[in-house]
């Protein structure tokens, strides 16, 4: 089964904010995000994909995906990468 990891970026007021998940189809799952129907936390937002990686298997891809959720840095470089500094 082939599994994608991704990162979404969207912008606030105040800050940046990224959400890291895995599916194994990233254009409905990014649709289900801007629709409000995906994650609670990514409610009401429009988001835009910063990152995605291919994976062979559900496991590789949540292990990637628990990495991800932890590197605060990589995250915060991928949405300044794409929006300017608030």
């Amino acid at each position: 089964m082939i599994c994608f990891v991704y990162v979404l970026g969207t912008r606030t007021k105040k800050r940046h904010l990224t959400y890291v998940g895995w599916t194994t189809d990233l254009a409905r799952r990014l649709a289900m995000h801007n629709a409000g129907t995906g994650a609670r936390s990514t409610r009401g937002r429009m988001w835009v994909l910063l990152h995605s990686e291919r994976f062979d298997s559900k496991r590789a891809a949540m292990s990637r995906e628990w990495h991800l959720k932890r590197d605060r840095s990589l995250r915060k470089k991928l949405a300044l990468s794409r929006f300017a500094p608030i």
